[in-house]
């Protein structure tokens, strides 16, 4: 479990450097998934028992733990077969399982959180990470963050989340792409909920700038759920994620989640033709067809486009991938006509809003497509950089920067 040493230092690489002393005699919990790791890919249960302090409880977000449930799965409690310590799943089958019980809290004094965001308003983990906060402080309990770069670095592109239109996959007012760190997201909600801030701690990462990204060649990203094993996948998520909204596959079930998109009887020339000629900067479309092993389509043979990432390096943080995704949805609607559909199912435990105006955080997505209303959608489009300039104001008033 030795690796080389990293261009920048994770919050819980800091807390192992100069915290430990810290947390000797406490009992605390400890809010982590796969990705809450060391430098040297040691996870971070294991370093933290190493150092002596080992965890008295482990708290899992969506997908588990130890990350083996797919989206909208319920995670069972546990026991850690390394430390003996309990897991306990934050994430349940119903709507009141997504957000902490004080309870769960009781005999701690401390919470830890870490965990890798994505920087996708829909991404669940900060929603978990600010509700667990919120119940934790409020049942005594301290609470460090132990932050980590968000992977898309610092841009920001999308439409603040209207009123109404909240949820577990827009739980706080952002754009879709919010360029915030989870620390630096905790910090916002925390000023706009009124905490006192006594008991909260952040840790930050040490080395990293807001403009950095994430480079692989300096150090691995681990795969934060299931289908988000790589850095092109996390590039175009804040846009394709809109795919789940439709019964069209986003790719679940394949080696290419999100970037495989498609359906039964769909064109595969035809789609990538509309998209590329749309001149989108960082991707292209390749026709294709596939075949899901599970969910959307299981076993059927799906025509579409593969969406293959050909930036590199800045460049590939410097594409927009809110739009991408919006260029796509309004493309398969309009070559599926009357065989394209909206997800009816409900959306992580919501029944009366169409899931794709959860994840739009508005209506107006989702009429732009169903009128075919280019006009309106570029109109929308186009509204997104005044909603970025409100929410950069909000975060600086609030002093919710971390870096620089």
């Amino acid at each position: 479990m030795s690796g080389t040493a990293a261009p920048w230092t994770s919050g819980l690489d800091r807390l192992l450097e100069d915290g430990v002393g810290r947390l000797r005699g406490r009992r605390y919990g400890l809010l982590g998934h796969g990705p809450s790791r060391t430098a040297g890919q040691v996870p971070a249960h294991l370093a933290l028992a190493a150092a002596g302090v080992t965890p008295a409880v482990l708290f899992g977000p969506e997908h588990g733990y130890y990350g083996v449930e797919q989206d909208m799965v319920a995670a069972a409690d546990r026991e850690d077969p390394w430390t003996g310590a309990p897991v306990r799943s934050l994430y349940g089958d119903d709507v009141a399982s997504l957000r902490p019980s004080r309870d769960a809290f009781e005999g701690l004094d401390l919470l830890l959180i870490d965990l890798q965001d994505v920087g996708a308003r829909y991404y669940t983990y900060a929603a978990t990470a600010v509700w667990a906060a919120e119940e934790a402080l409020a049942a005594g309990c301290e609470v460090w963050v132990l932050d980590r770069p968000n992977p898309l670095g610092g841009t920001m592109e999308g439409n603040l989340l209207e009123p109404g239109y909240e949820s577990f996959v827009g739980a706080f007012r952002t754009p879709q792409r919010h360029g915030l760190t989870l620390a630096e997201l905790l910090r916002l909600e925390a000023s706009r909920r009124g905490w006192d801030e006594a008991g909260l701690e952040v840790w930050p990462v040490a080395g990293w700038r807001r403009g950095d990204g994430w480079d692989e060649a300096l150090r691995p990203f681990v795969a934060p759920s299931p289908n988000m094993p790589t850095l092109d996948i996390a590039a175009i998520y804040p846009g394709l994620c809109l795919i789940e909204a439709t019964e069209v596959s986003e790719g679940r079930g394949t080696t290419r989640p999100f970037q495989l998109v498609g359906a039964p009887g769909v064109e595969p020339t035809a789609l990538a033709e509309r998209l590329n000629g749309r001149r989108l900067g960082g991707v292209a479309f390749v026709p294709t067809y596939f075949r899901p092993g599970f969910q959307k389509h299981a076993g059927e043979v799906c025509g579409g486009v593969e969406i293959v990432v050909t930036a590199r390096g800045p460049e590939r943080w410097r594409m927009a991938p809110v739009r991408l995704g919006v260029e796509v949805l309004f493309a398969l609607c309009e070559g599926m006509g009357d065989r394209f559909r909206w997800r009816e199912a409900p959306y992580e435990f919501v029944e009366d809003v169409p899931a794709v105006d959860l994840l739009a955080g508005t209506d107006r997505l989702r009429r732009a497509v169903e009128e075919g209303d280019r006009d309106g959608l570029e109109e929308w489009m186009a509204s997104w950089e005044q909603d970025g300039r409100v929410f950069r104001q909000e975060v600086e008033t609030r002093d919710g920067f971390l870096y620089g």
